[in-house]
């Protein structure tokens, strides 16, 4: 009798997660091999847990039990283990069951029994949360849609894993045993529940690298100088309020003491006596797997890999940098790097300096994040320049420059970000999108709390930059820009643009609307911010123009009254130095410190409008402004004159309390709201999803209340065209904050036969693709492509072939007269302008002569494939599109067929599912859009019915993800109705995991 062979192991169900306390675990299936580290596991578990799992005392496993728990068929029975430094933590398996809770191998037995076990030491740490999103998973692609599970009513803790998760449940108690039964098809609920407890842990593992206890810098050289000891003195001097170590194995044994910083010295990290939170790595590149290996036995919770010599020097080292993060995240490390220029915390608390910037930025509200250093250090210099110091406008919060980004990711900074009440602006330069669909999930979410700002590089390289491991993207950089805009991403194009925006967003208020007020001591500057203003799509009104010898009193009460005015949403001030009798144009330290003084209480008396200044050759007003504002100077004598507008200064207006914050940005009603109830400075609107995680409440405004009020900032620009560009990006950043607290829905639809078409594609798939890998798409024949899209509501135009002119006939007859005759060969497909589509062929005489033409003029009948349509109605010529890019997921586009689509670019793109709101302004959003509606007199056409189709394509892709491409074209649209002239669908196996599977790292 023969053995039956193993069966092959699920490589595909191995994941990395990261677990409720930040630190991370290895989920991989059971497999004969972990017979010992299944014992060792067992006997680290308690007795009240082993009771708990068996239902009574079981001290040890037998070797029966050994051999059932580590073998499997992986289809009706799977085990799964979460591990950590190679070692067993926890487990679950499943075994499929009958209706009698029977051990079954039918397939059409949909149910299954599980079970967990987890290490006393590890419990309430999230282990069996993540392990339960993963069976599920596996017992989704196995077929099974149901599990069971038994449980002791003093296991509160394992049942509530079952009742948290978020599954539909029902619920029993018989013969003392809770009986929990659950569907595995996910709900809205079990969905926000996985994505919540994603982001409180992902979220928690950023904050432990950025908030350590204690650092450890290892290869610290023996004498000045070096990565190491640069690293080292950067701590030192940020004045780090943790514990610091420098760890170098070539010291001598005598050395305790690294003179002359008067740090302590090891050899090694087990050496030091306590914990080590963060290890900074500046080793040379050979060496770091054993550093990392001493950081794991050591306990050390995060890395950050200083050493080059990886990813970005060619494949062997990117082979060494993948076995690297394998190494760290075996240990349950998160790694920053390698190849990184290093992170920055400014909290108070913290004031950690972990990177090669020499000089500990000001603390303030921007969170940066960045994976090249050389743009690290732009956008730190530049901030600087702008608001030096602690409180002043530019100001950062965090910051991380993640160099190869083996692991840490602009993703994990976006969690961090969320709900971090220190960072109101998130500011991110990305040269490449590792994950673009889960990005787009998080900066959408994080984007309804706070702004997201990001500038991409090497937008048109085509590939990811030396040292980024991840997968190219396929689609334009067009359409990455377009989703984006939708997921509220403020895109922007330089690293100018970024502190510009930041600047703007961290300071001010969102303003209400596109309306902006410009006024100044110059008409040639005014008219500039004018004609920037109409060139960014806002609604300037007429410039107010002051005189040039205009004293900050004038400039006060301009700007007050300009903020008073009903139809002004925004202010842009521009400023010369100004011209007195008797004096020359200057710009004195004192004279730039009045001005600010003077804008500052012009705009307190309305904070809920940004304002925004342009000057020339008034650096001491931008500095001003930028730093915190302090008492006000004393006025100059020639400054004092009195005014128009009474014998006081600007100076006595300063005097009143401020209102205006320089935190978060808030609309119009949130500024009131805060005004008038004096909240604190860094509260957030709440999130407007209901399913999404909400950020932290704010604190109370008694608590607020004791402390002294901020002062005011005010963004400075030295080009009118920088400060309007700024206000532009808040403007259209408000109005998708306003969309977005009323989200758009996803219609249901009736006559939509979801399961009918579920059947077609398995079995079209069967048929077309037998045994194929996945990801390979095939077309749809036109039969069956016309016969899917009907499941889903969209009726395609009948279209019979007419290989010669009688068949062109019997075609015609049977569809009836006016017909069209058009050529499908490639060269000629949609190409009416070289004469491959003839057009209301009225009678059997024409439609032969109208053969002939074509066969003459083009071709034979078999190159150009001729086919017989019946006329739809005239209308405009559109095309919809839906496609899947491996990164960014299920996108659905729309523009008009032919030139504006093809020449032009004019194609707008959307996320799949998209809701009502996302086609009404995709198909709005095109260039071409007005001739949609009636350009020039011409007829308005049917946008609802073609709102409808774009939904209904959205819609069967996002059913099935085995579609992966739909083509409509044309899709003629009508005054009455769409008429699709012309459809392709493509099938694919689905992968068995995506972005909407159970969380995981991504590994490149």
């Amino acid at each position: 009798m023969q053995t039956p062979p193993d069966p092959a192991y699920p490589t595909h169900w191995e994941a990395d997660v990261v677990l409720r306390d930040g630190g991370t675990a290895r989920i991989r299936p059971i497999a004969p091999d972990d017979a010992q580290r299944l014992v060792s596991f067992y006997e680290q578990v308690s007795d009240e847990s082993k009771y708990y799992r068996f239902f009574a005392p079981y001290p040890r496993l037998s070797d029966r039990d050994v051999h059932r728990f580590t073998h499997h068929d992986y289809v009706d029975r799977v085990g799964l283990a979460a591990t950590v430094g190679g070692e067993f933590i926890a487990t679950v398996r499943y075994d499929r069951i009958n209706d009698q809770g029977l051990p079954a191998r039918d397939p059409g037995d949909d149910q299954a029994e599980v079970a967990f076990l987890v290490q006393d030491a590890h419990q309430g740490r999230g282990v069996a949360s993540a392990l339960l999103e993963h069976i599920a998973a596996v017992a989704r692609e196995r077929g099974i849609r149901r599990f069971a599970a038994e449980v002791l009513p003093a296991n509160t803790k394992m049942i509530k894993v079952f009742t948290d998760a978020g599954y539909t449940q029902q619920r029993t108690f018989e013969d003392g045993v809770v009986r929990l039964e659950f569907d595995l098809e996910p709900t809205e609920q079990s969905l926000a529940v996985m994505r919540a407890r994603e982001q409180r842990a992902e979220a928690r593992s950023v904050q432990r690298l950025l908030a350590p206890g204690s650092v450890a810098v290892i290869g610290t050289g023996r004498a000045p100088g070096g990565v190491g000891r640069a690293a080292l003195r950067n701590l030192l001097d940020s004045g780090f309020t943790g514990r610091i170590h420098a760890v170098n194995h070539a010291f001598p044994p005598e050395l305790d003491r690294l003179d002359p910083e008067g740090v302590p010295a090891v050899r090694a990290l087990r050496e030091i006596p306590g914990p080590v939170d963060l290890a900074v790595i500046a080793v040379p590149a050979d060496r770091v797997p054993e550093v990392v290996r001493d950081c794991g036995e050591h306990g050390v919770q995060g890395v950050l890999i200083l050493s080059s010599g990886y990813a970005e020097s060619g494949p062997e080292g990117r082979e060494r940098q993948r076995a690297v993060l394998r190494q760290a995240r075996s240990y349950g490390m998160r790694l920053i790097g390698p190849n990184a220029f290093g992170l920055i915390n400014t909290a108070p608390a913290v004031r950690l300096n972990a990177s090669f910037a020499p000089r500990m930025p000001g603390a303030g509200r921007i969170g940066l994040f960045t994976q090249s250093g050389a743009i690290g250090i732009a956008l730190l210099s530049g901030l600087h320049a702008r608001g030096p110091g602690d409180g002043g406008i530019a100001g950062i919060s965090t910051f991380v420059s993640a160099g190869n980004r083996a692991d840490v990711s602009g993703n994990d900074l976006l969690q961090y970000w969320y709900d971090d009440p220190q960072t109101d602006v998130a500011i991110l330069y990305l040269e490449s999108i590792g994950n673009p669909r889960k990005f787009t999930r998080l900066a959408r979410r994080t984007a309804a709390v706070k702004p997201v700002v990001v500038a991409k590089g090497a937008r048109h390289s085509g590939a990811a930059p030396p040292g980024h491991t991840v997968p190219t993207v396929r689609i334009a950089d067009s359409t990455v820009a377009a989703l984006m805009r939708q997921a509220g991403v403020i895109r922007v194009d330089t690293v100018t643009e970024l502190i510009d925006a930041g600047l703007l967003l961290a300071s001010q208020p969102l303003p209400a609307g596109p309306r902006i007020a410009i006024l100044g001591n110059a008409e040639s500057l005014a008219l500039l911010a004018y004609d920037a203003c109409l060139t960014e799509g806002l609604r300037p009104l007429r410039p107010r123009v002051l005189a040039s010898s205009a004293t900050p009193a004038d400039f006060r009460t301009a700007l007050a009254e300009a903020l008073a005015r009903d139809d002004c949403d925004a202010a842009v001030v521009t400023a010369v130095p100004w011209v007195g009798e008797g004096s020359a144009v200057s710009a004195s330290e004192r004279e730039g410190a009045a001005l600010a003084a003077a804008l500052r209480a012009g705009a307190a008396g309305d904070p809920a409008k940004p304002v925004a200044v342009v000057h020339l050759a008034m650096d001491s007003l931008a500095e001003a402004l930028a730093a915190p504002a302090g008492p006000p100077p004393e006025p100059s004598p020639d400054r004092a004159a009195p005014t128009a507008h009474g014998p006081h200064t600007a100076y006595e207006a300063h005097t009143t309390h401020e209102t205006r914050t320089a935190h978060r940005p808030r609309t119009a009603d949130e500024a009131h709201t805060a005004h008038e109830a004096a909240a604190p400075p860094h509260s957030r609107p709440a999130t407007p999803a209901p399913t999404t995680p909400r950020a932290p409440a704010p604190a109370q405004a008694t608590e607020a209340s004791a402390a002294p009020t901020t002062p005011a900032h005010i963004p400075a620009y030295p080009a009118a065209e920088r400060a309007v560009r700024s206000l532009a990006e808040a403007v259209h950043y408000a109005a998708w904050r306003r969309a977005a607290a009323e989200p758009g829905r996803v219609p249901e639809y009736d006559d939509i036969q979801e399961a009918a078409a579920g059947a077609d594609i398995a079995r079209l798939l069967d048929r077309l693709t037998p045994g194929a890998d996945t990801g390979r798409s095939v077309p749809l024949p036109p039969d069956d492509a016309a016969s899917l899209l009907a499941r889903y509501g969209i009726p395609t135009l009948p279209t019979l072939p007419a290989p010669d002119p009688d068949t062109a006939v019997r075609a015609a007859a049977r569809l009836g007269y006016p017909v069209a005759l058009k050529t499908t060969a490639p060269h000629l497909r949609h190409r009416a302008d070289l004469g491959g589509v003839r057009l209301d062929v009225a009678n059997e005489t024409e439609l032969r002569r109208t053969y002939a033409e074509l066969t003459d003029s083009l071709g034979s009948p078999e190159e150009l494939r001729p086919v017989v349509q019946a006329m739809a109605p005239r209308g405009v010529d559109t095309v919809i599109r839906a496609a899947i890019d491996p990164a960014v997921g299920a996108v659905l586009s729309f523009g008009l067929a032919g030139a504006p689509s093809q020449l032009l670019g004019d194609i707008a793109h959307r996320l799949i599912p998209a809701t009502d709101r996302d086609v009404a302004d995709q198909i709005r959003s095109i260039r071409a859009a007005p001739l949609l509606f009636g350009w020039r007199g011409s007829q308005p056409v049917d946008t609802g019915a073609l709102a409808e189709v774009l939904l209904r394509v959205s819609r069967l892709v996002d059913d099935h993800p085995e579609v992966v491409g739909v083509d409509l074209e044309p899709a003629v649209v009508a005054p009455h109705g769409v008429s699709v002239l012309g459809a392709a669908v493509r099938l694919a196996r689905a992968p068995a995991t995506t972005d909407l599977g159970p969380r995981r790292l991504p590994v490149y």
